[in-house]
């Protein structure tokens, strides 16, 4: 299994997901997919899934 993947949206690096005990950890390539630094997620693909709805605007800001 591996351990880290590169996240890619629309040919652009959003970032790498690292695999350890809790699942990946998302650290952030550029400014914008920060709100996801240090996100964790089940896999790899529920990562590119959040990076995805991120870019299409579909995440709300917080309050």
């Amino acid at each position: 299994m591996t351990d880290s993947y590169i996240i890619e949206v629309n040919s652009q690096t959003a970032g790498i997901v690292v695999r350890n005990q809790g699942g990946y950890c998302f650290f952030a390539s550029s400014h914008q997919f920060n709100r996801l630094e240090g996100q964790l997620f089940r896999n790899a693909g529920e990562a590119e899934r959040a990076a995805s709805k991120l870019v299409n605007g579909e995440v709300k800001e917080a309050a």
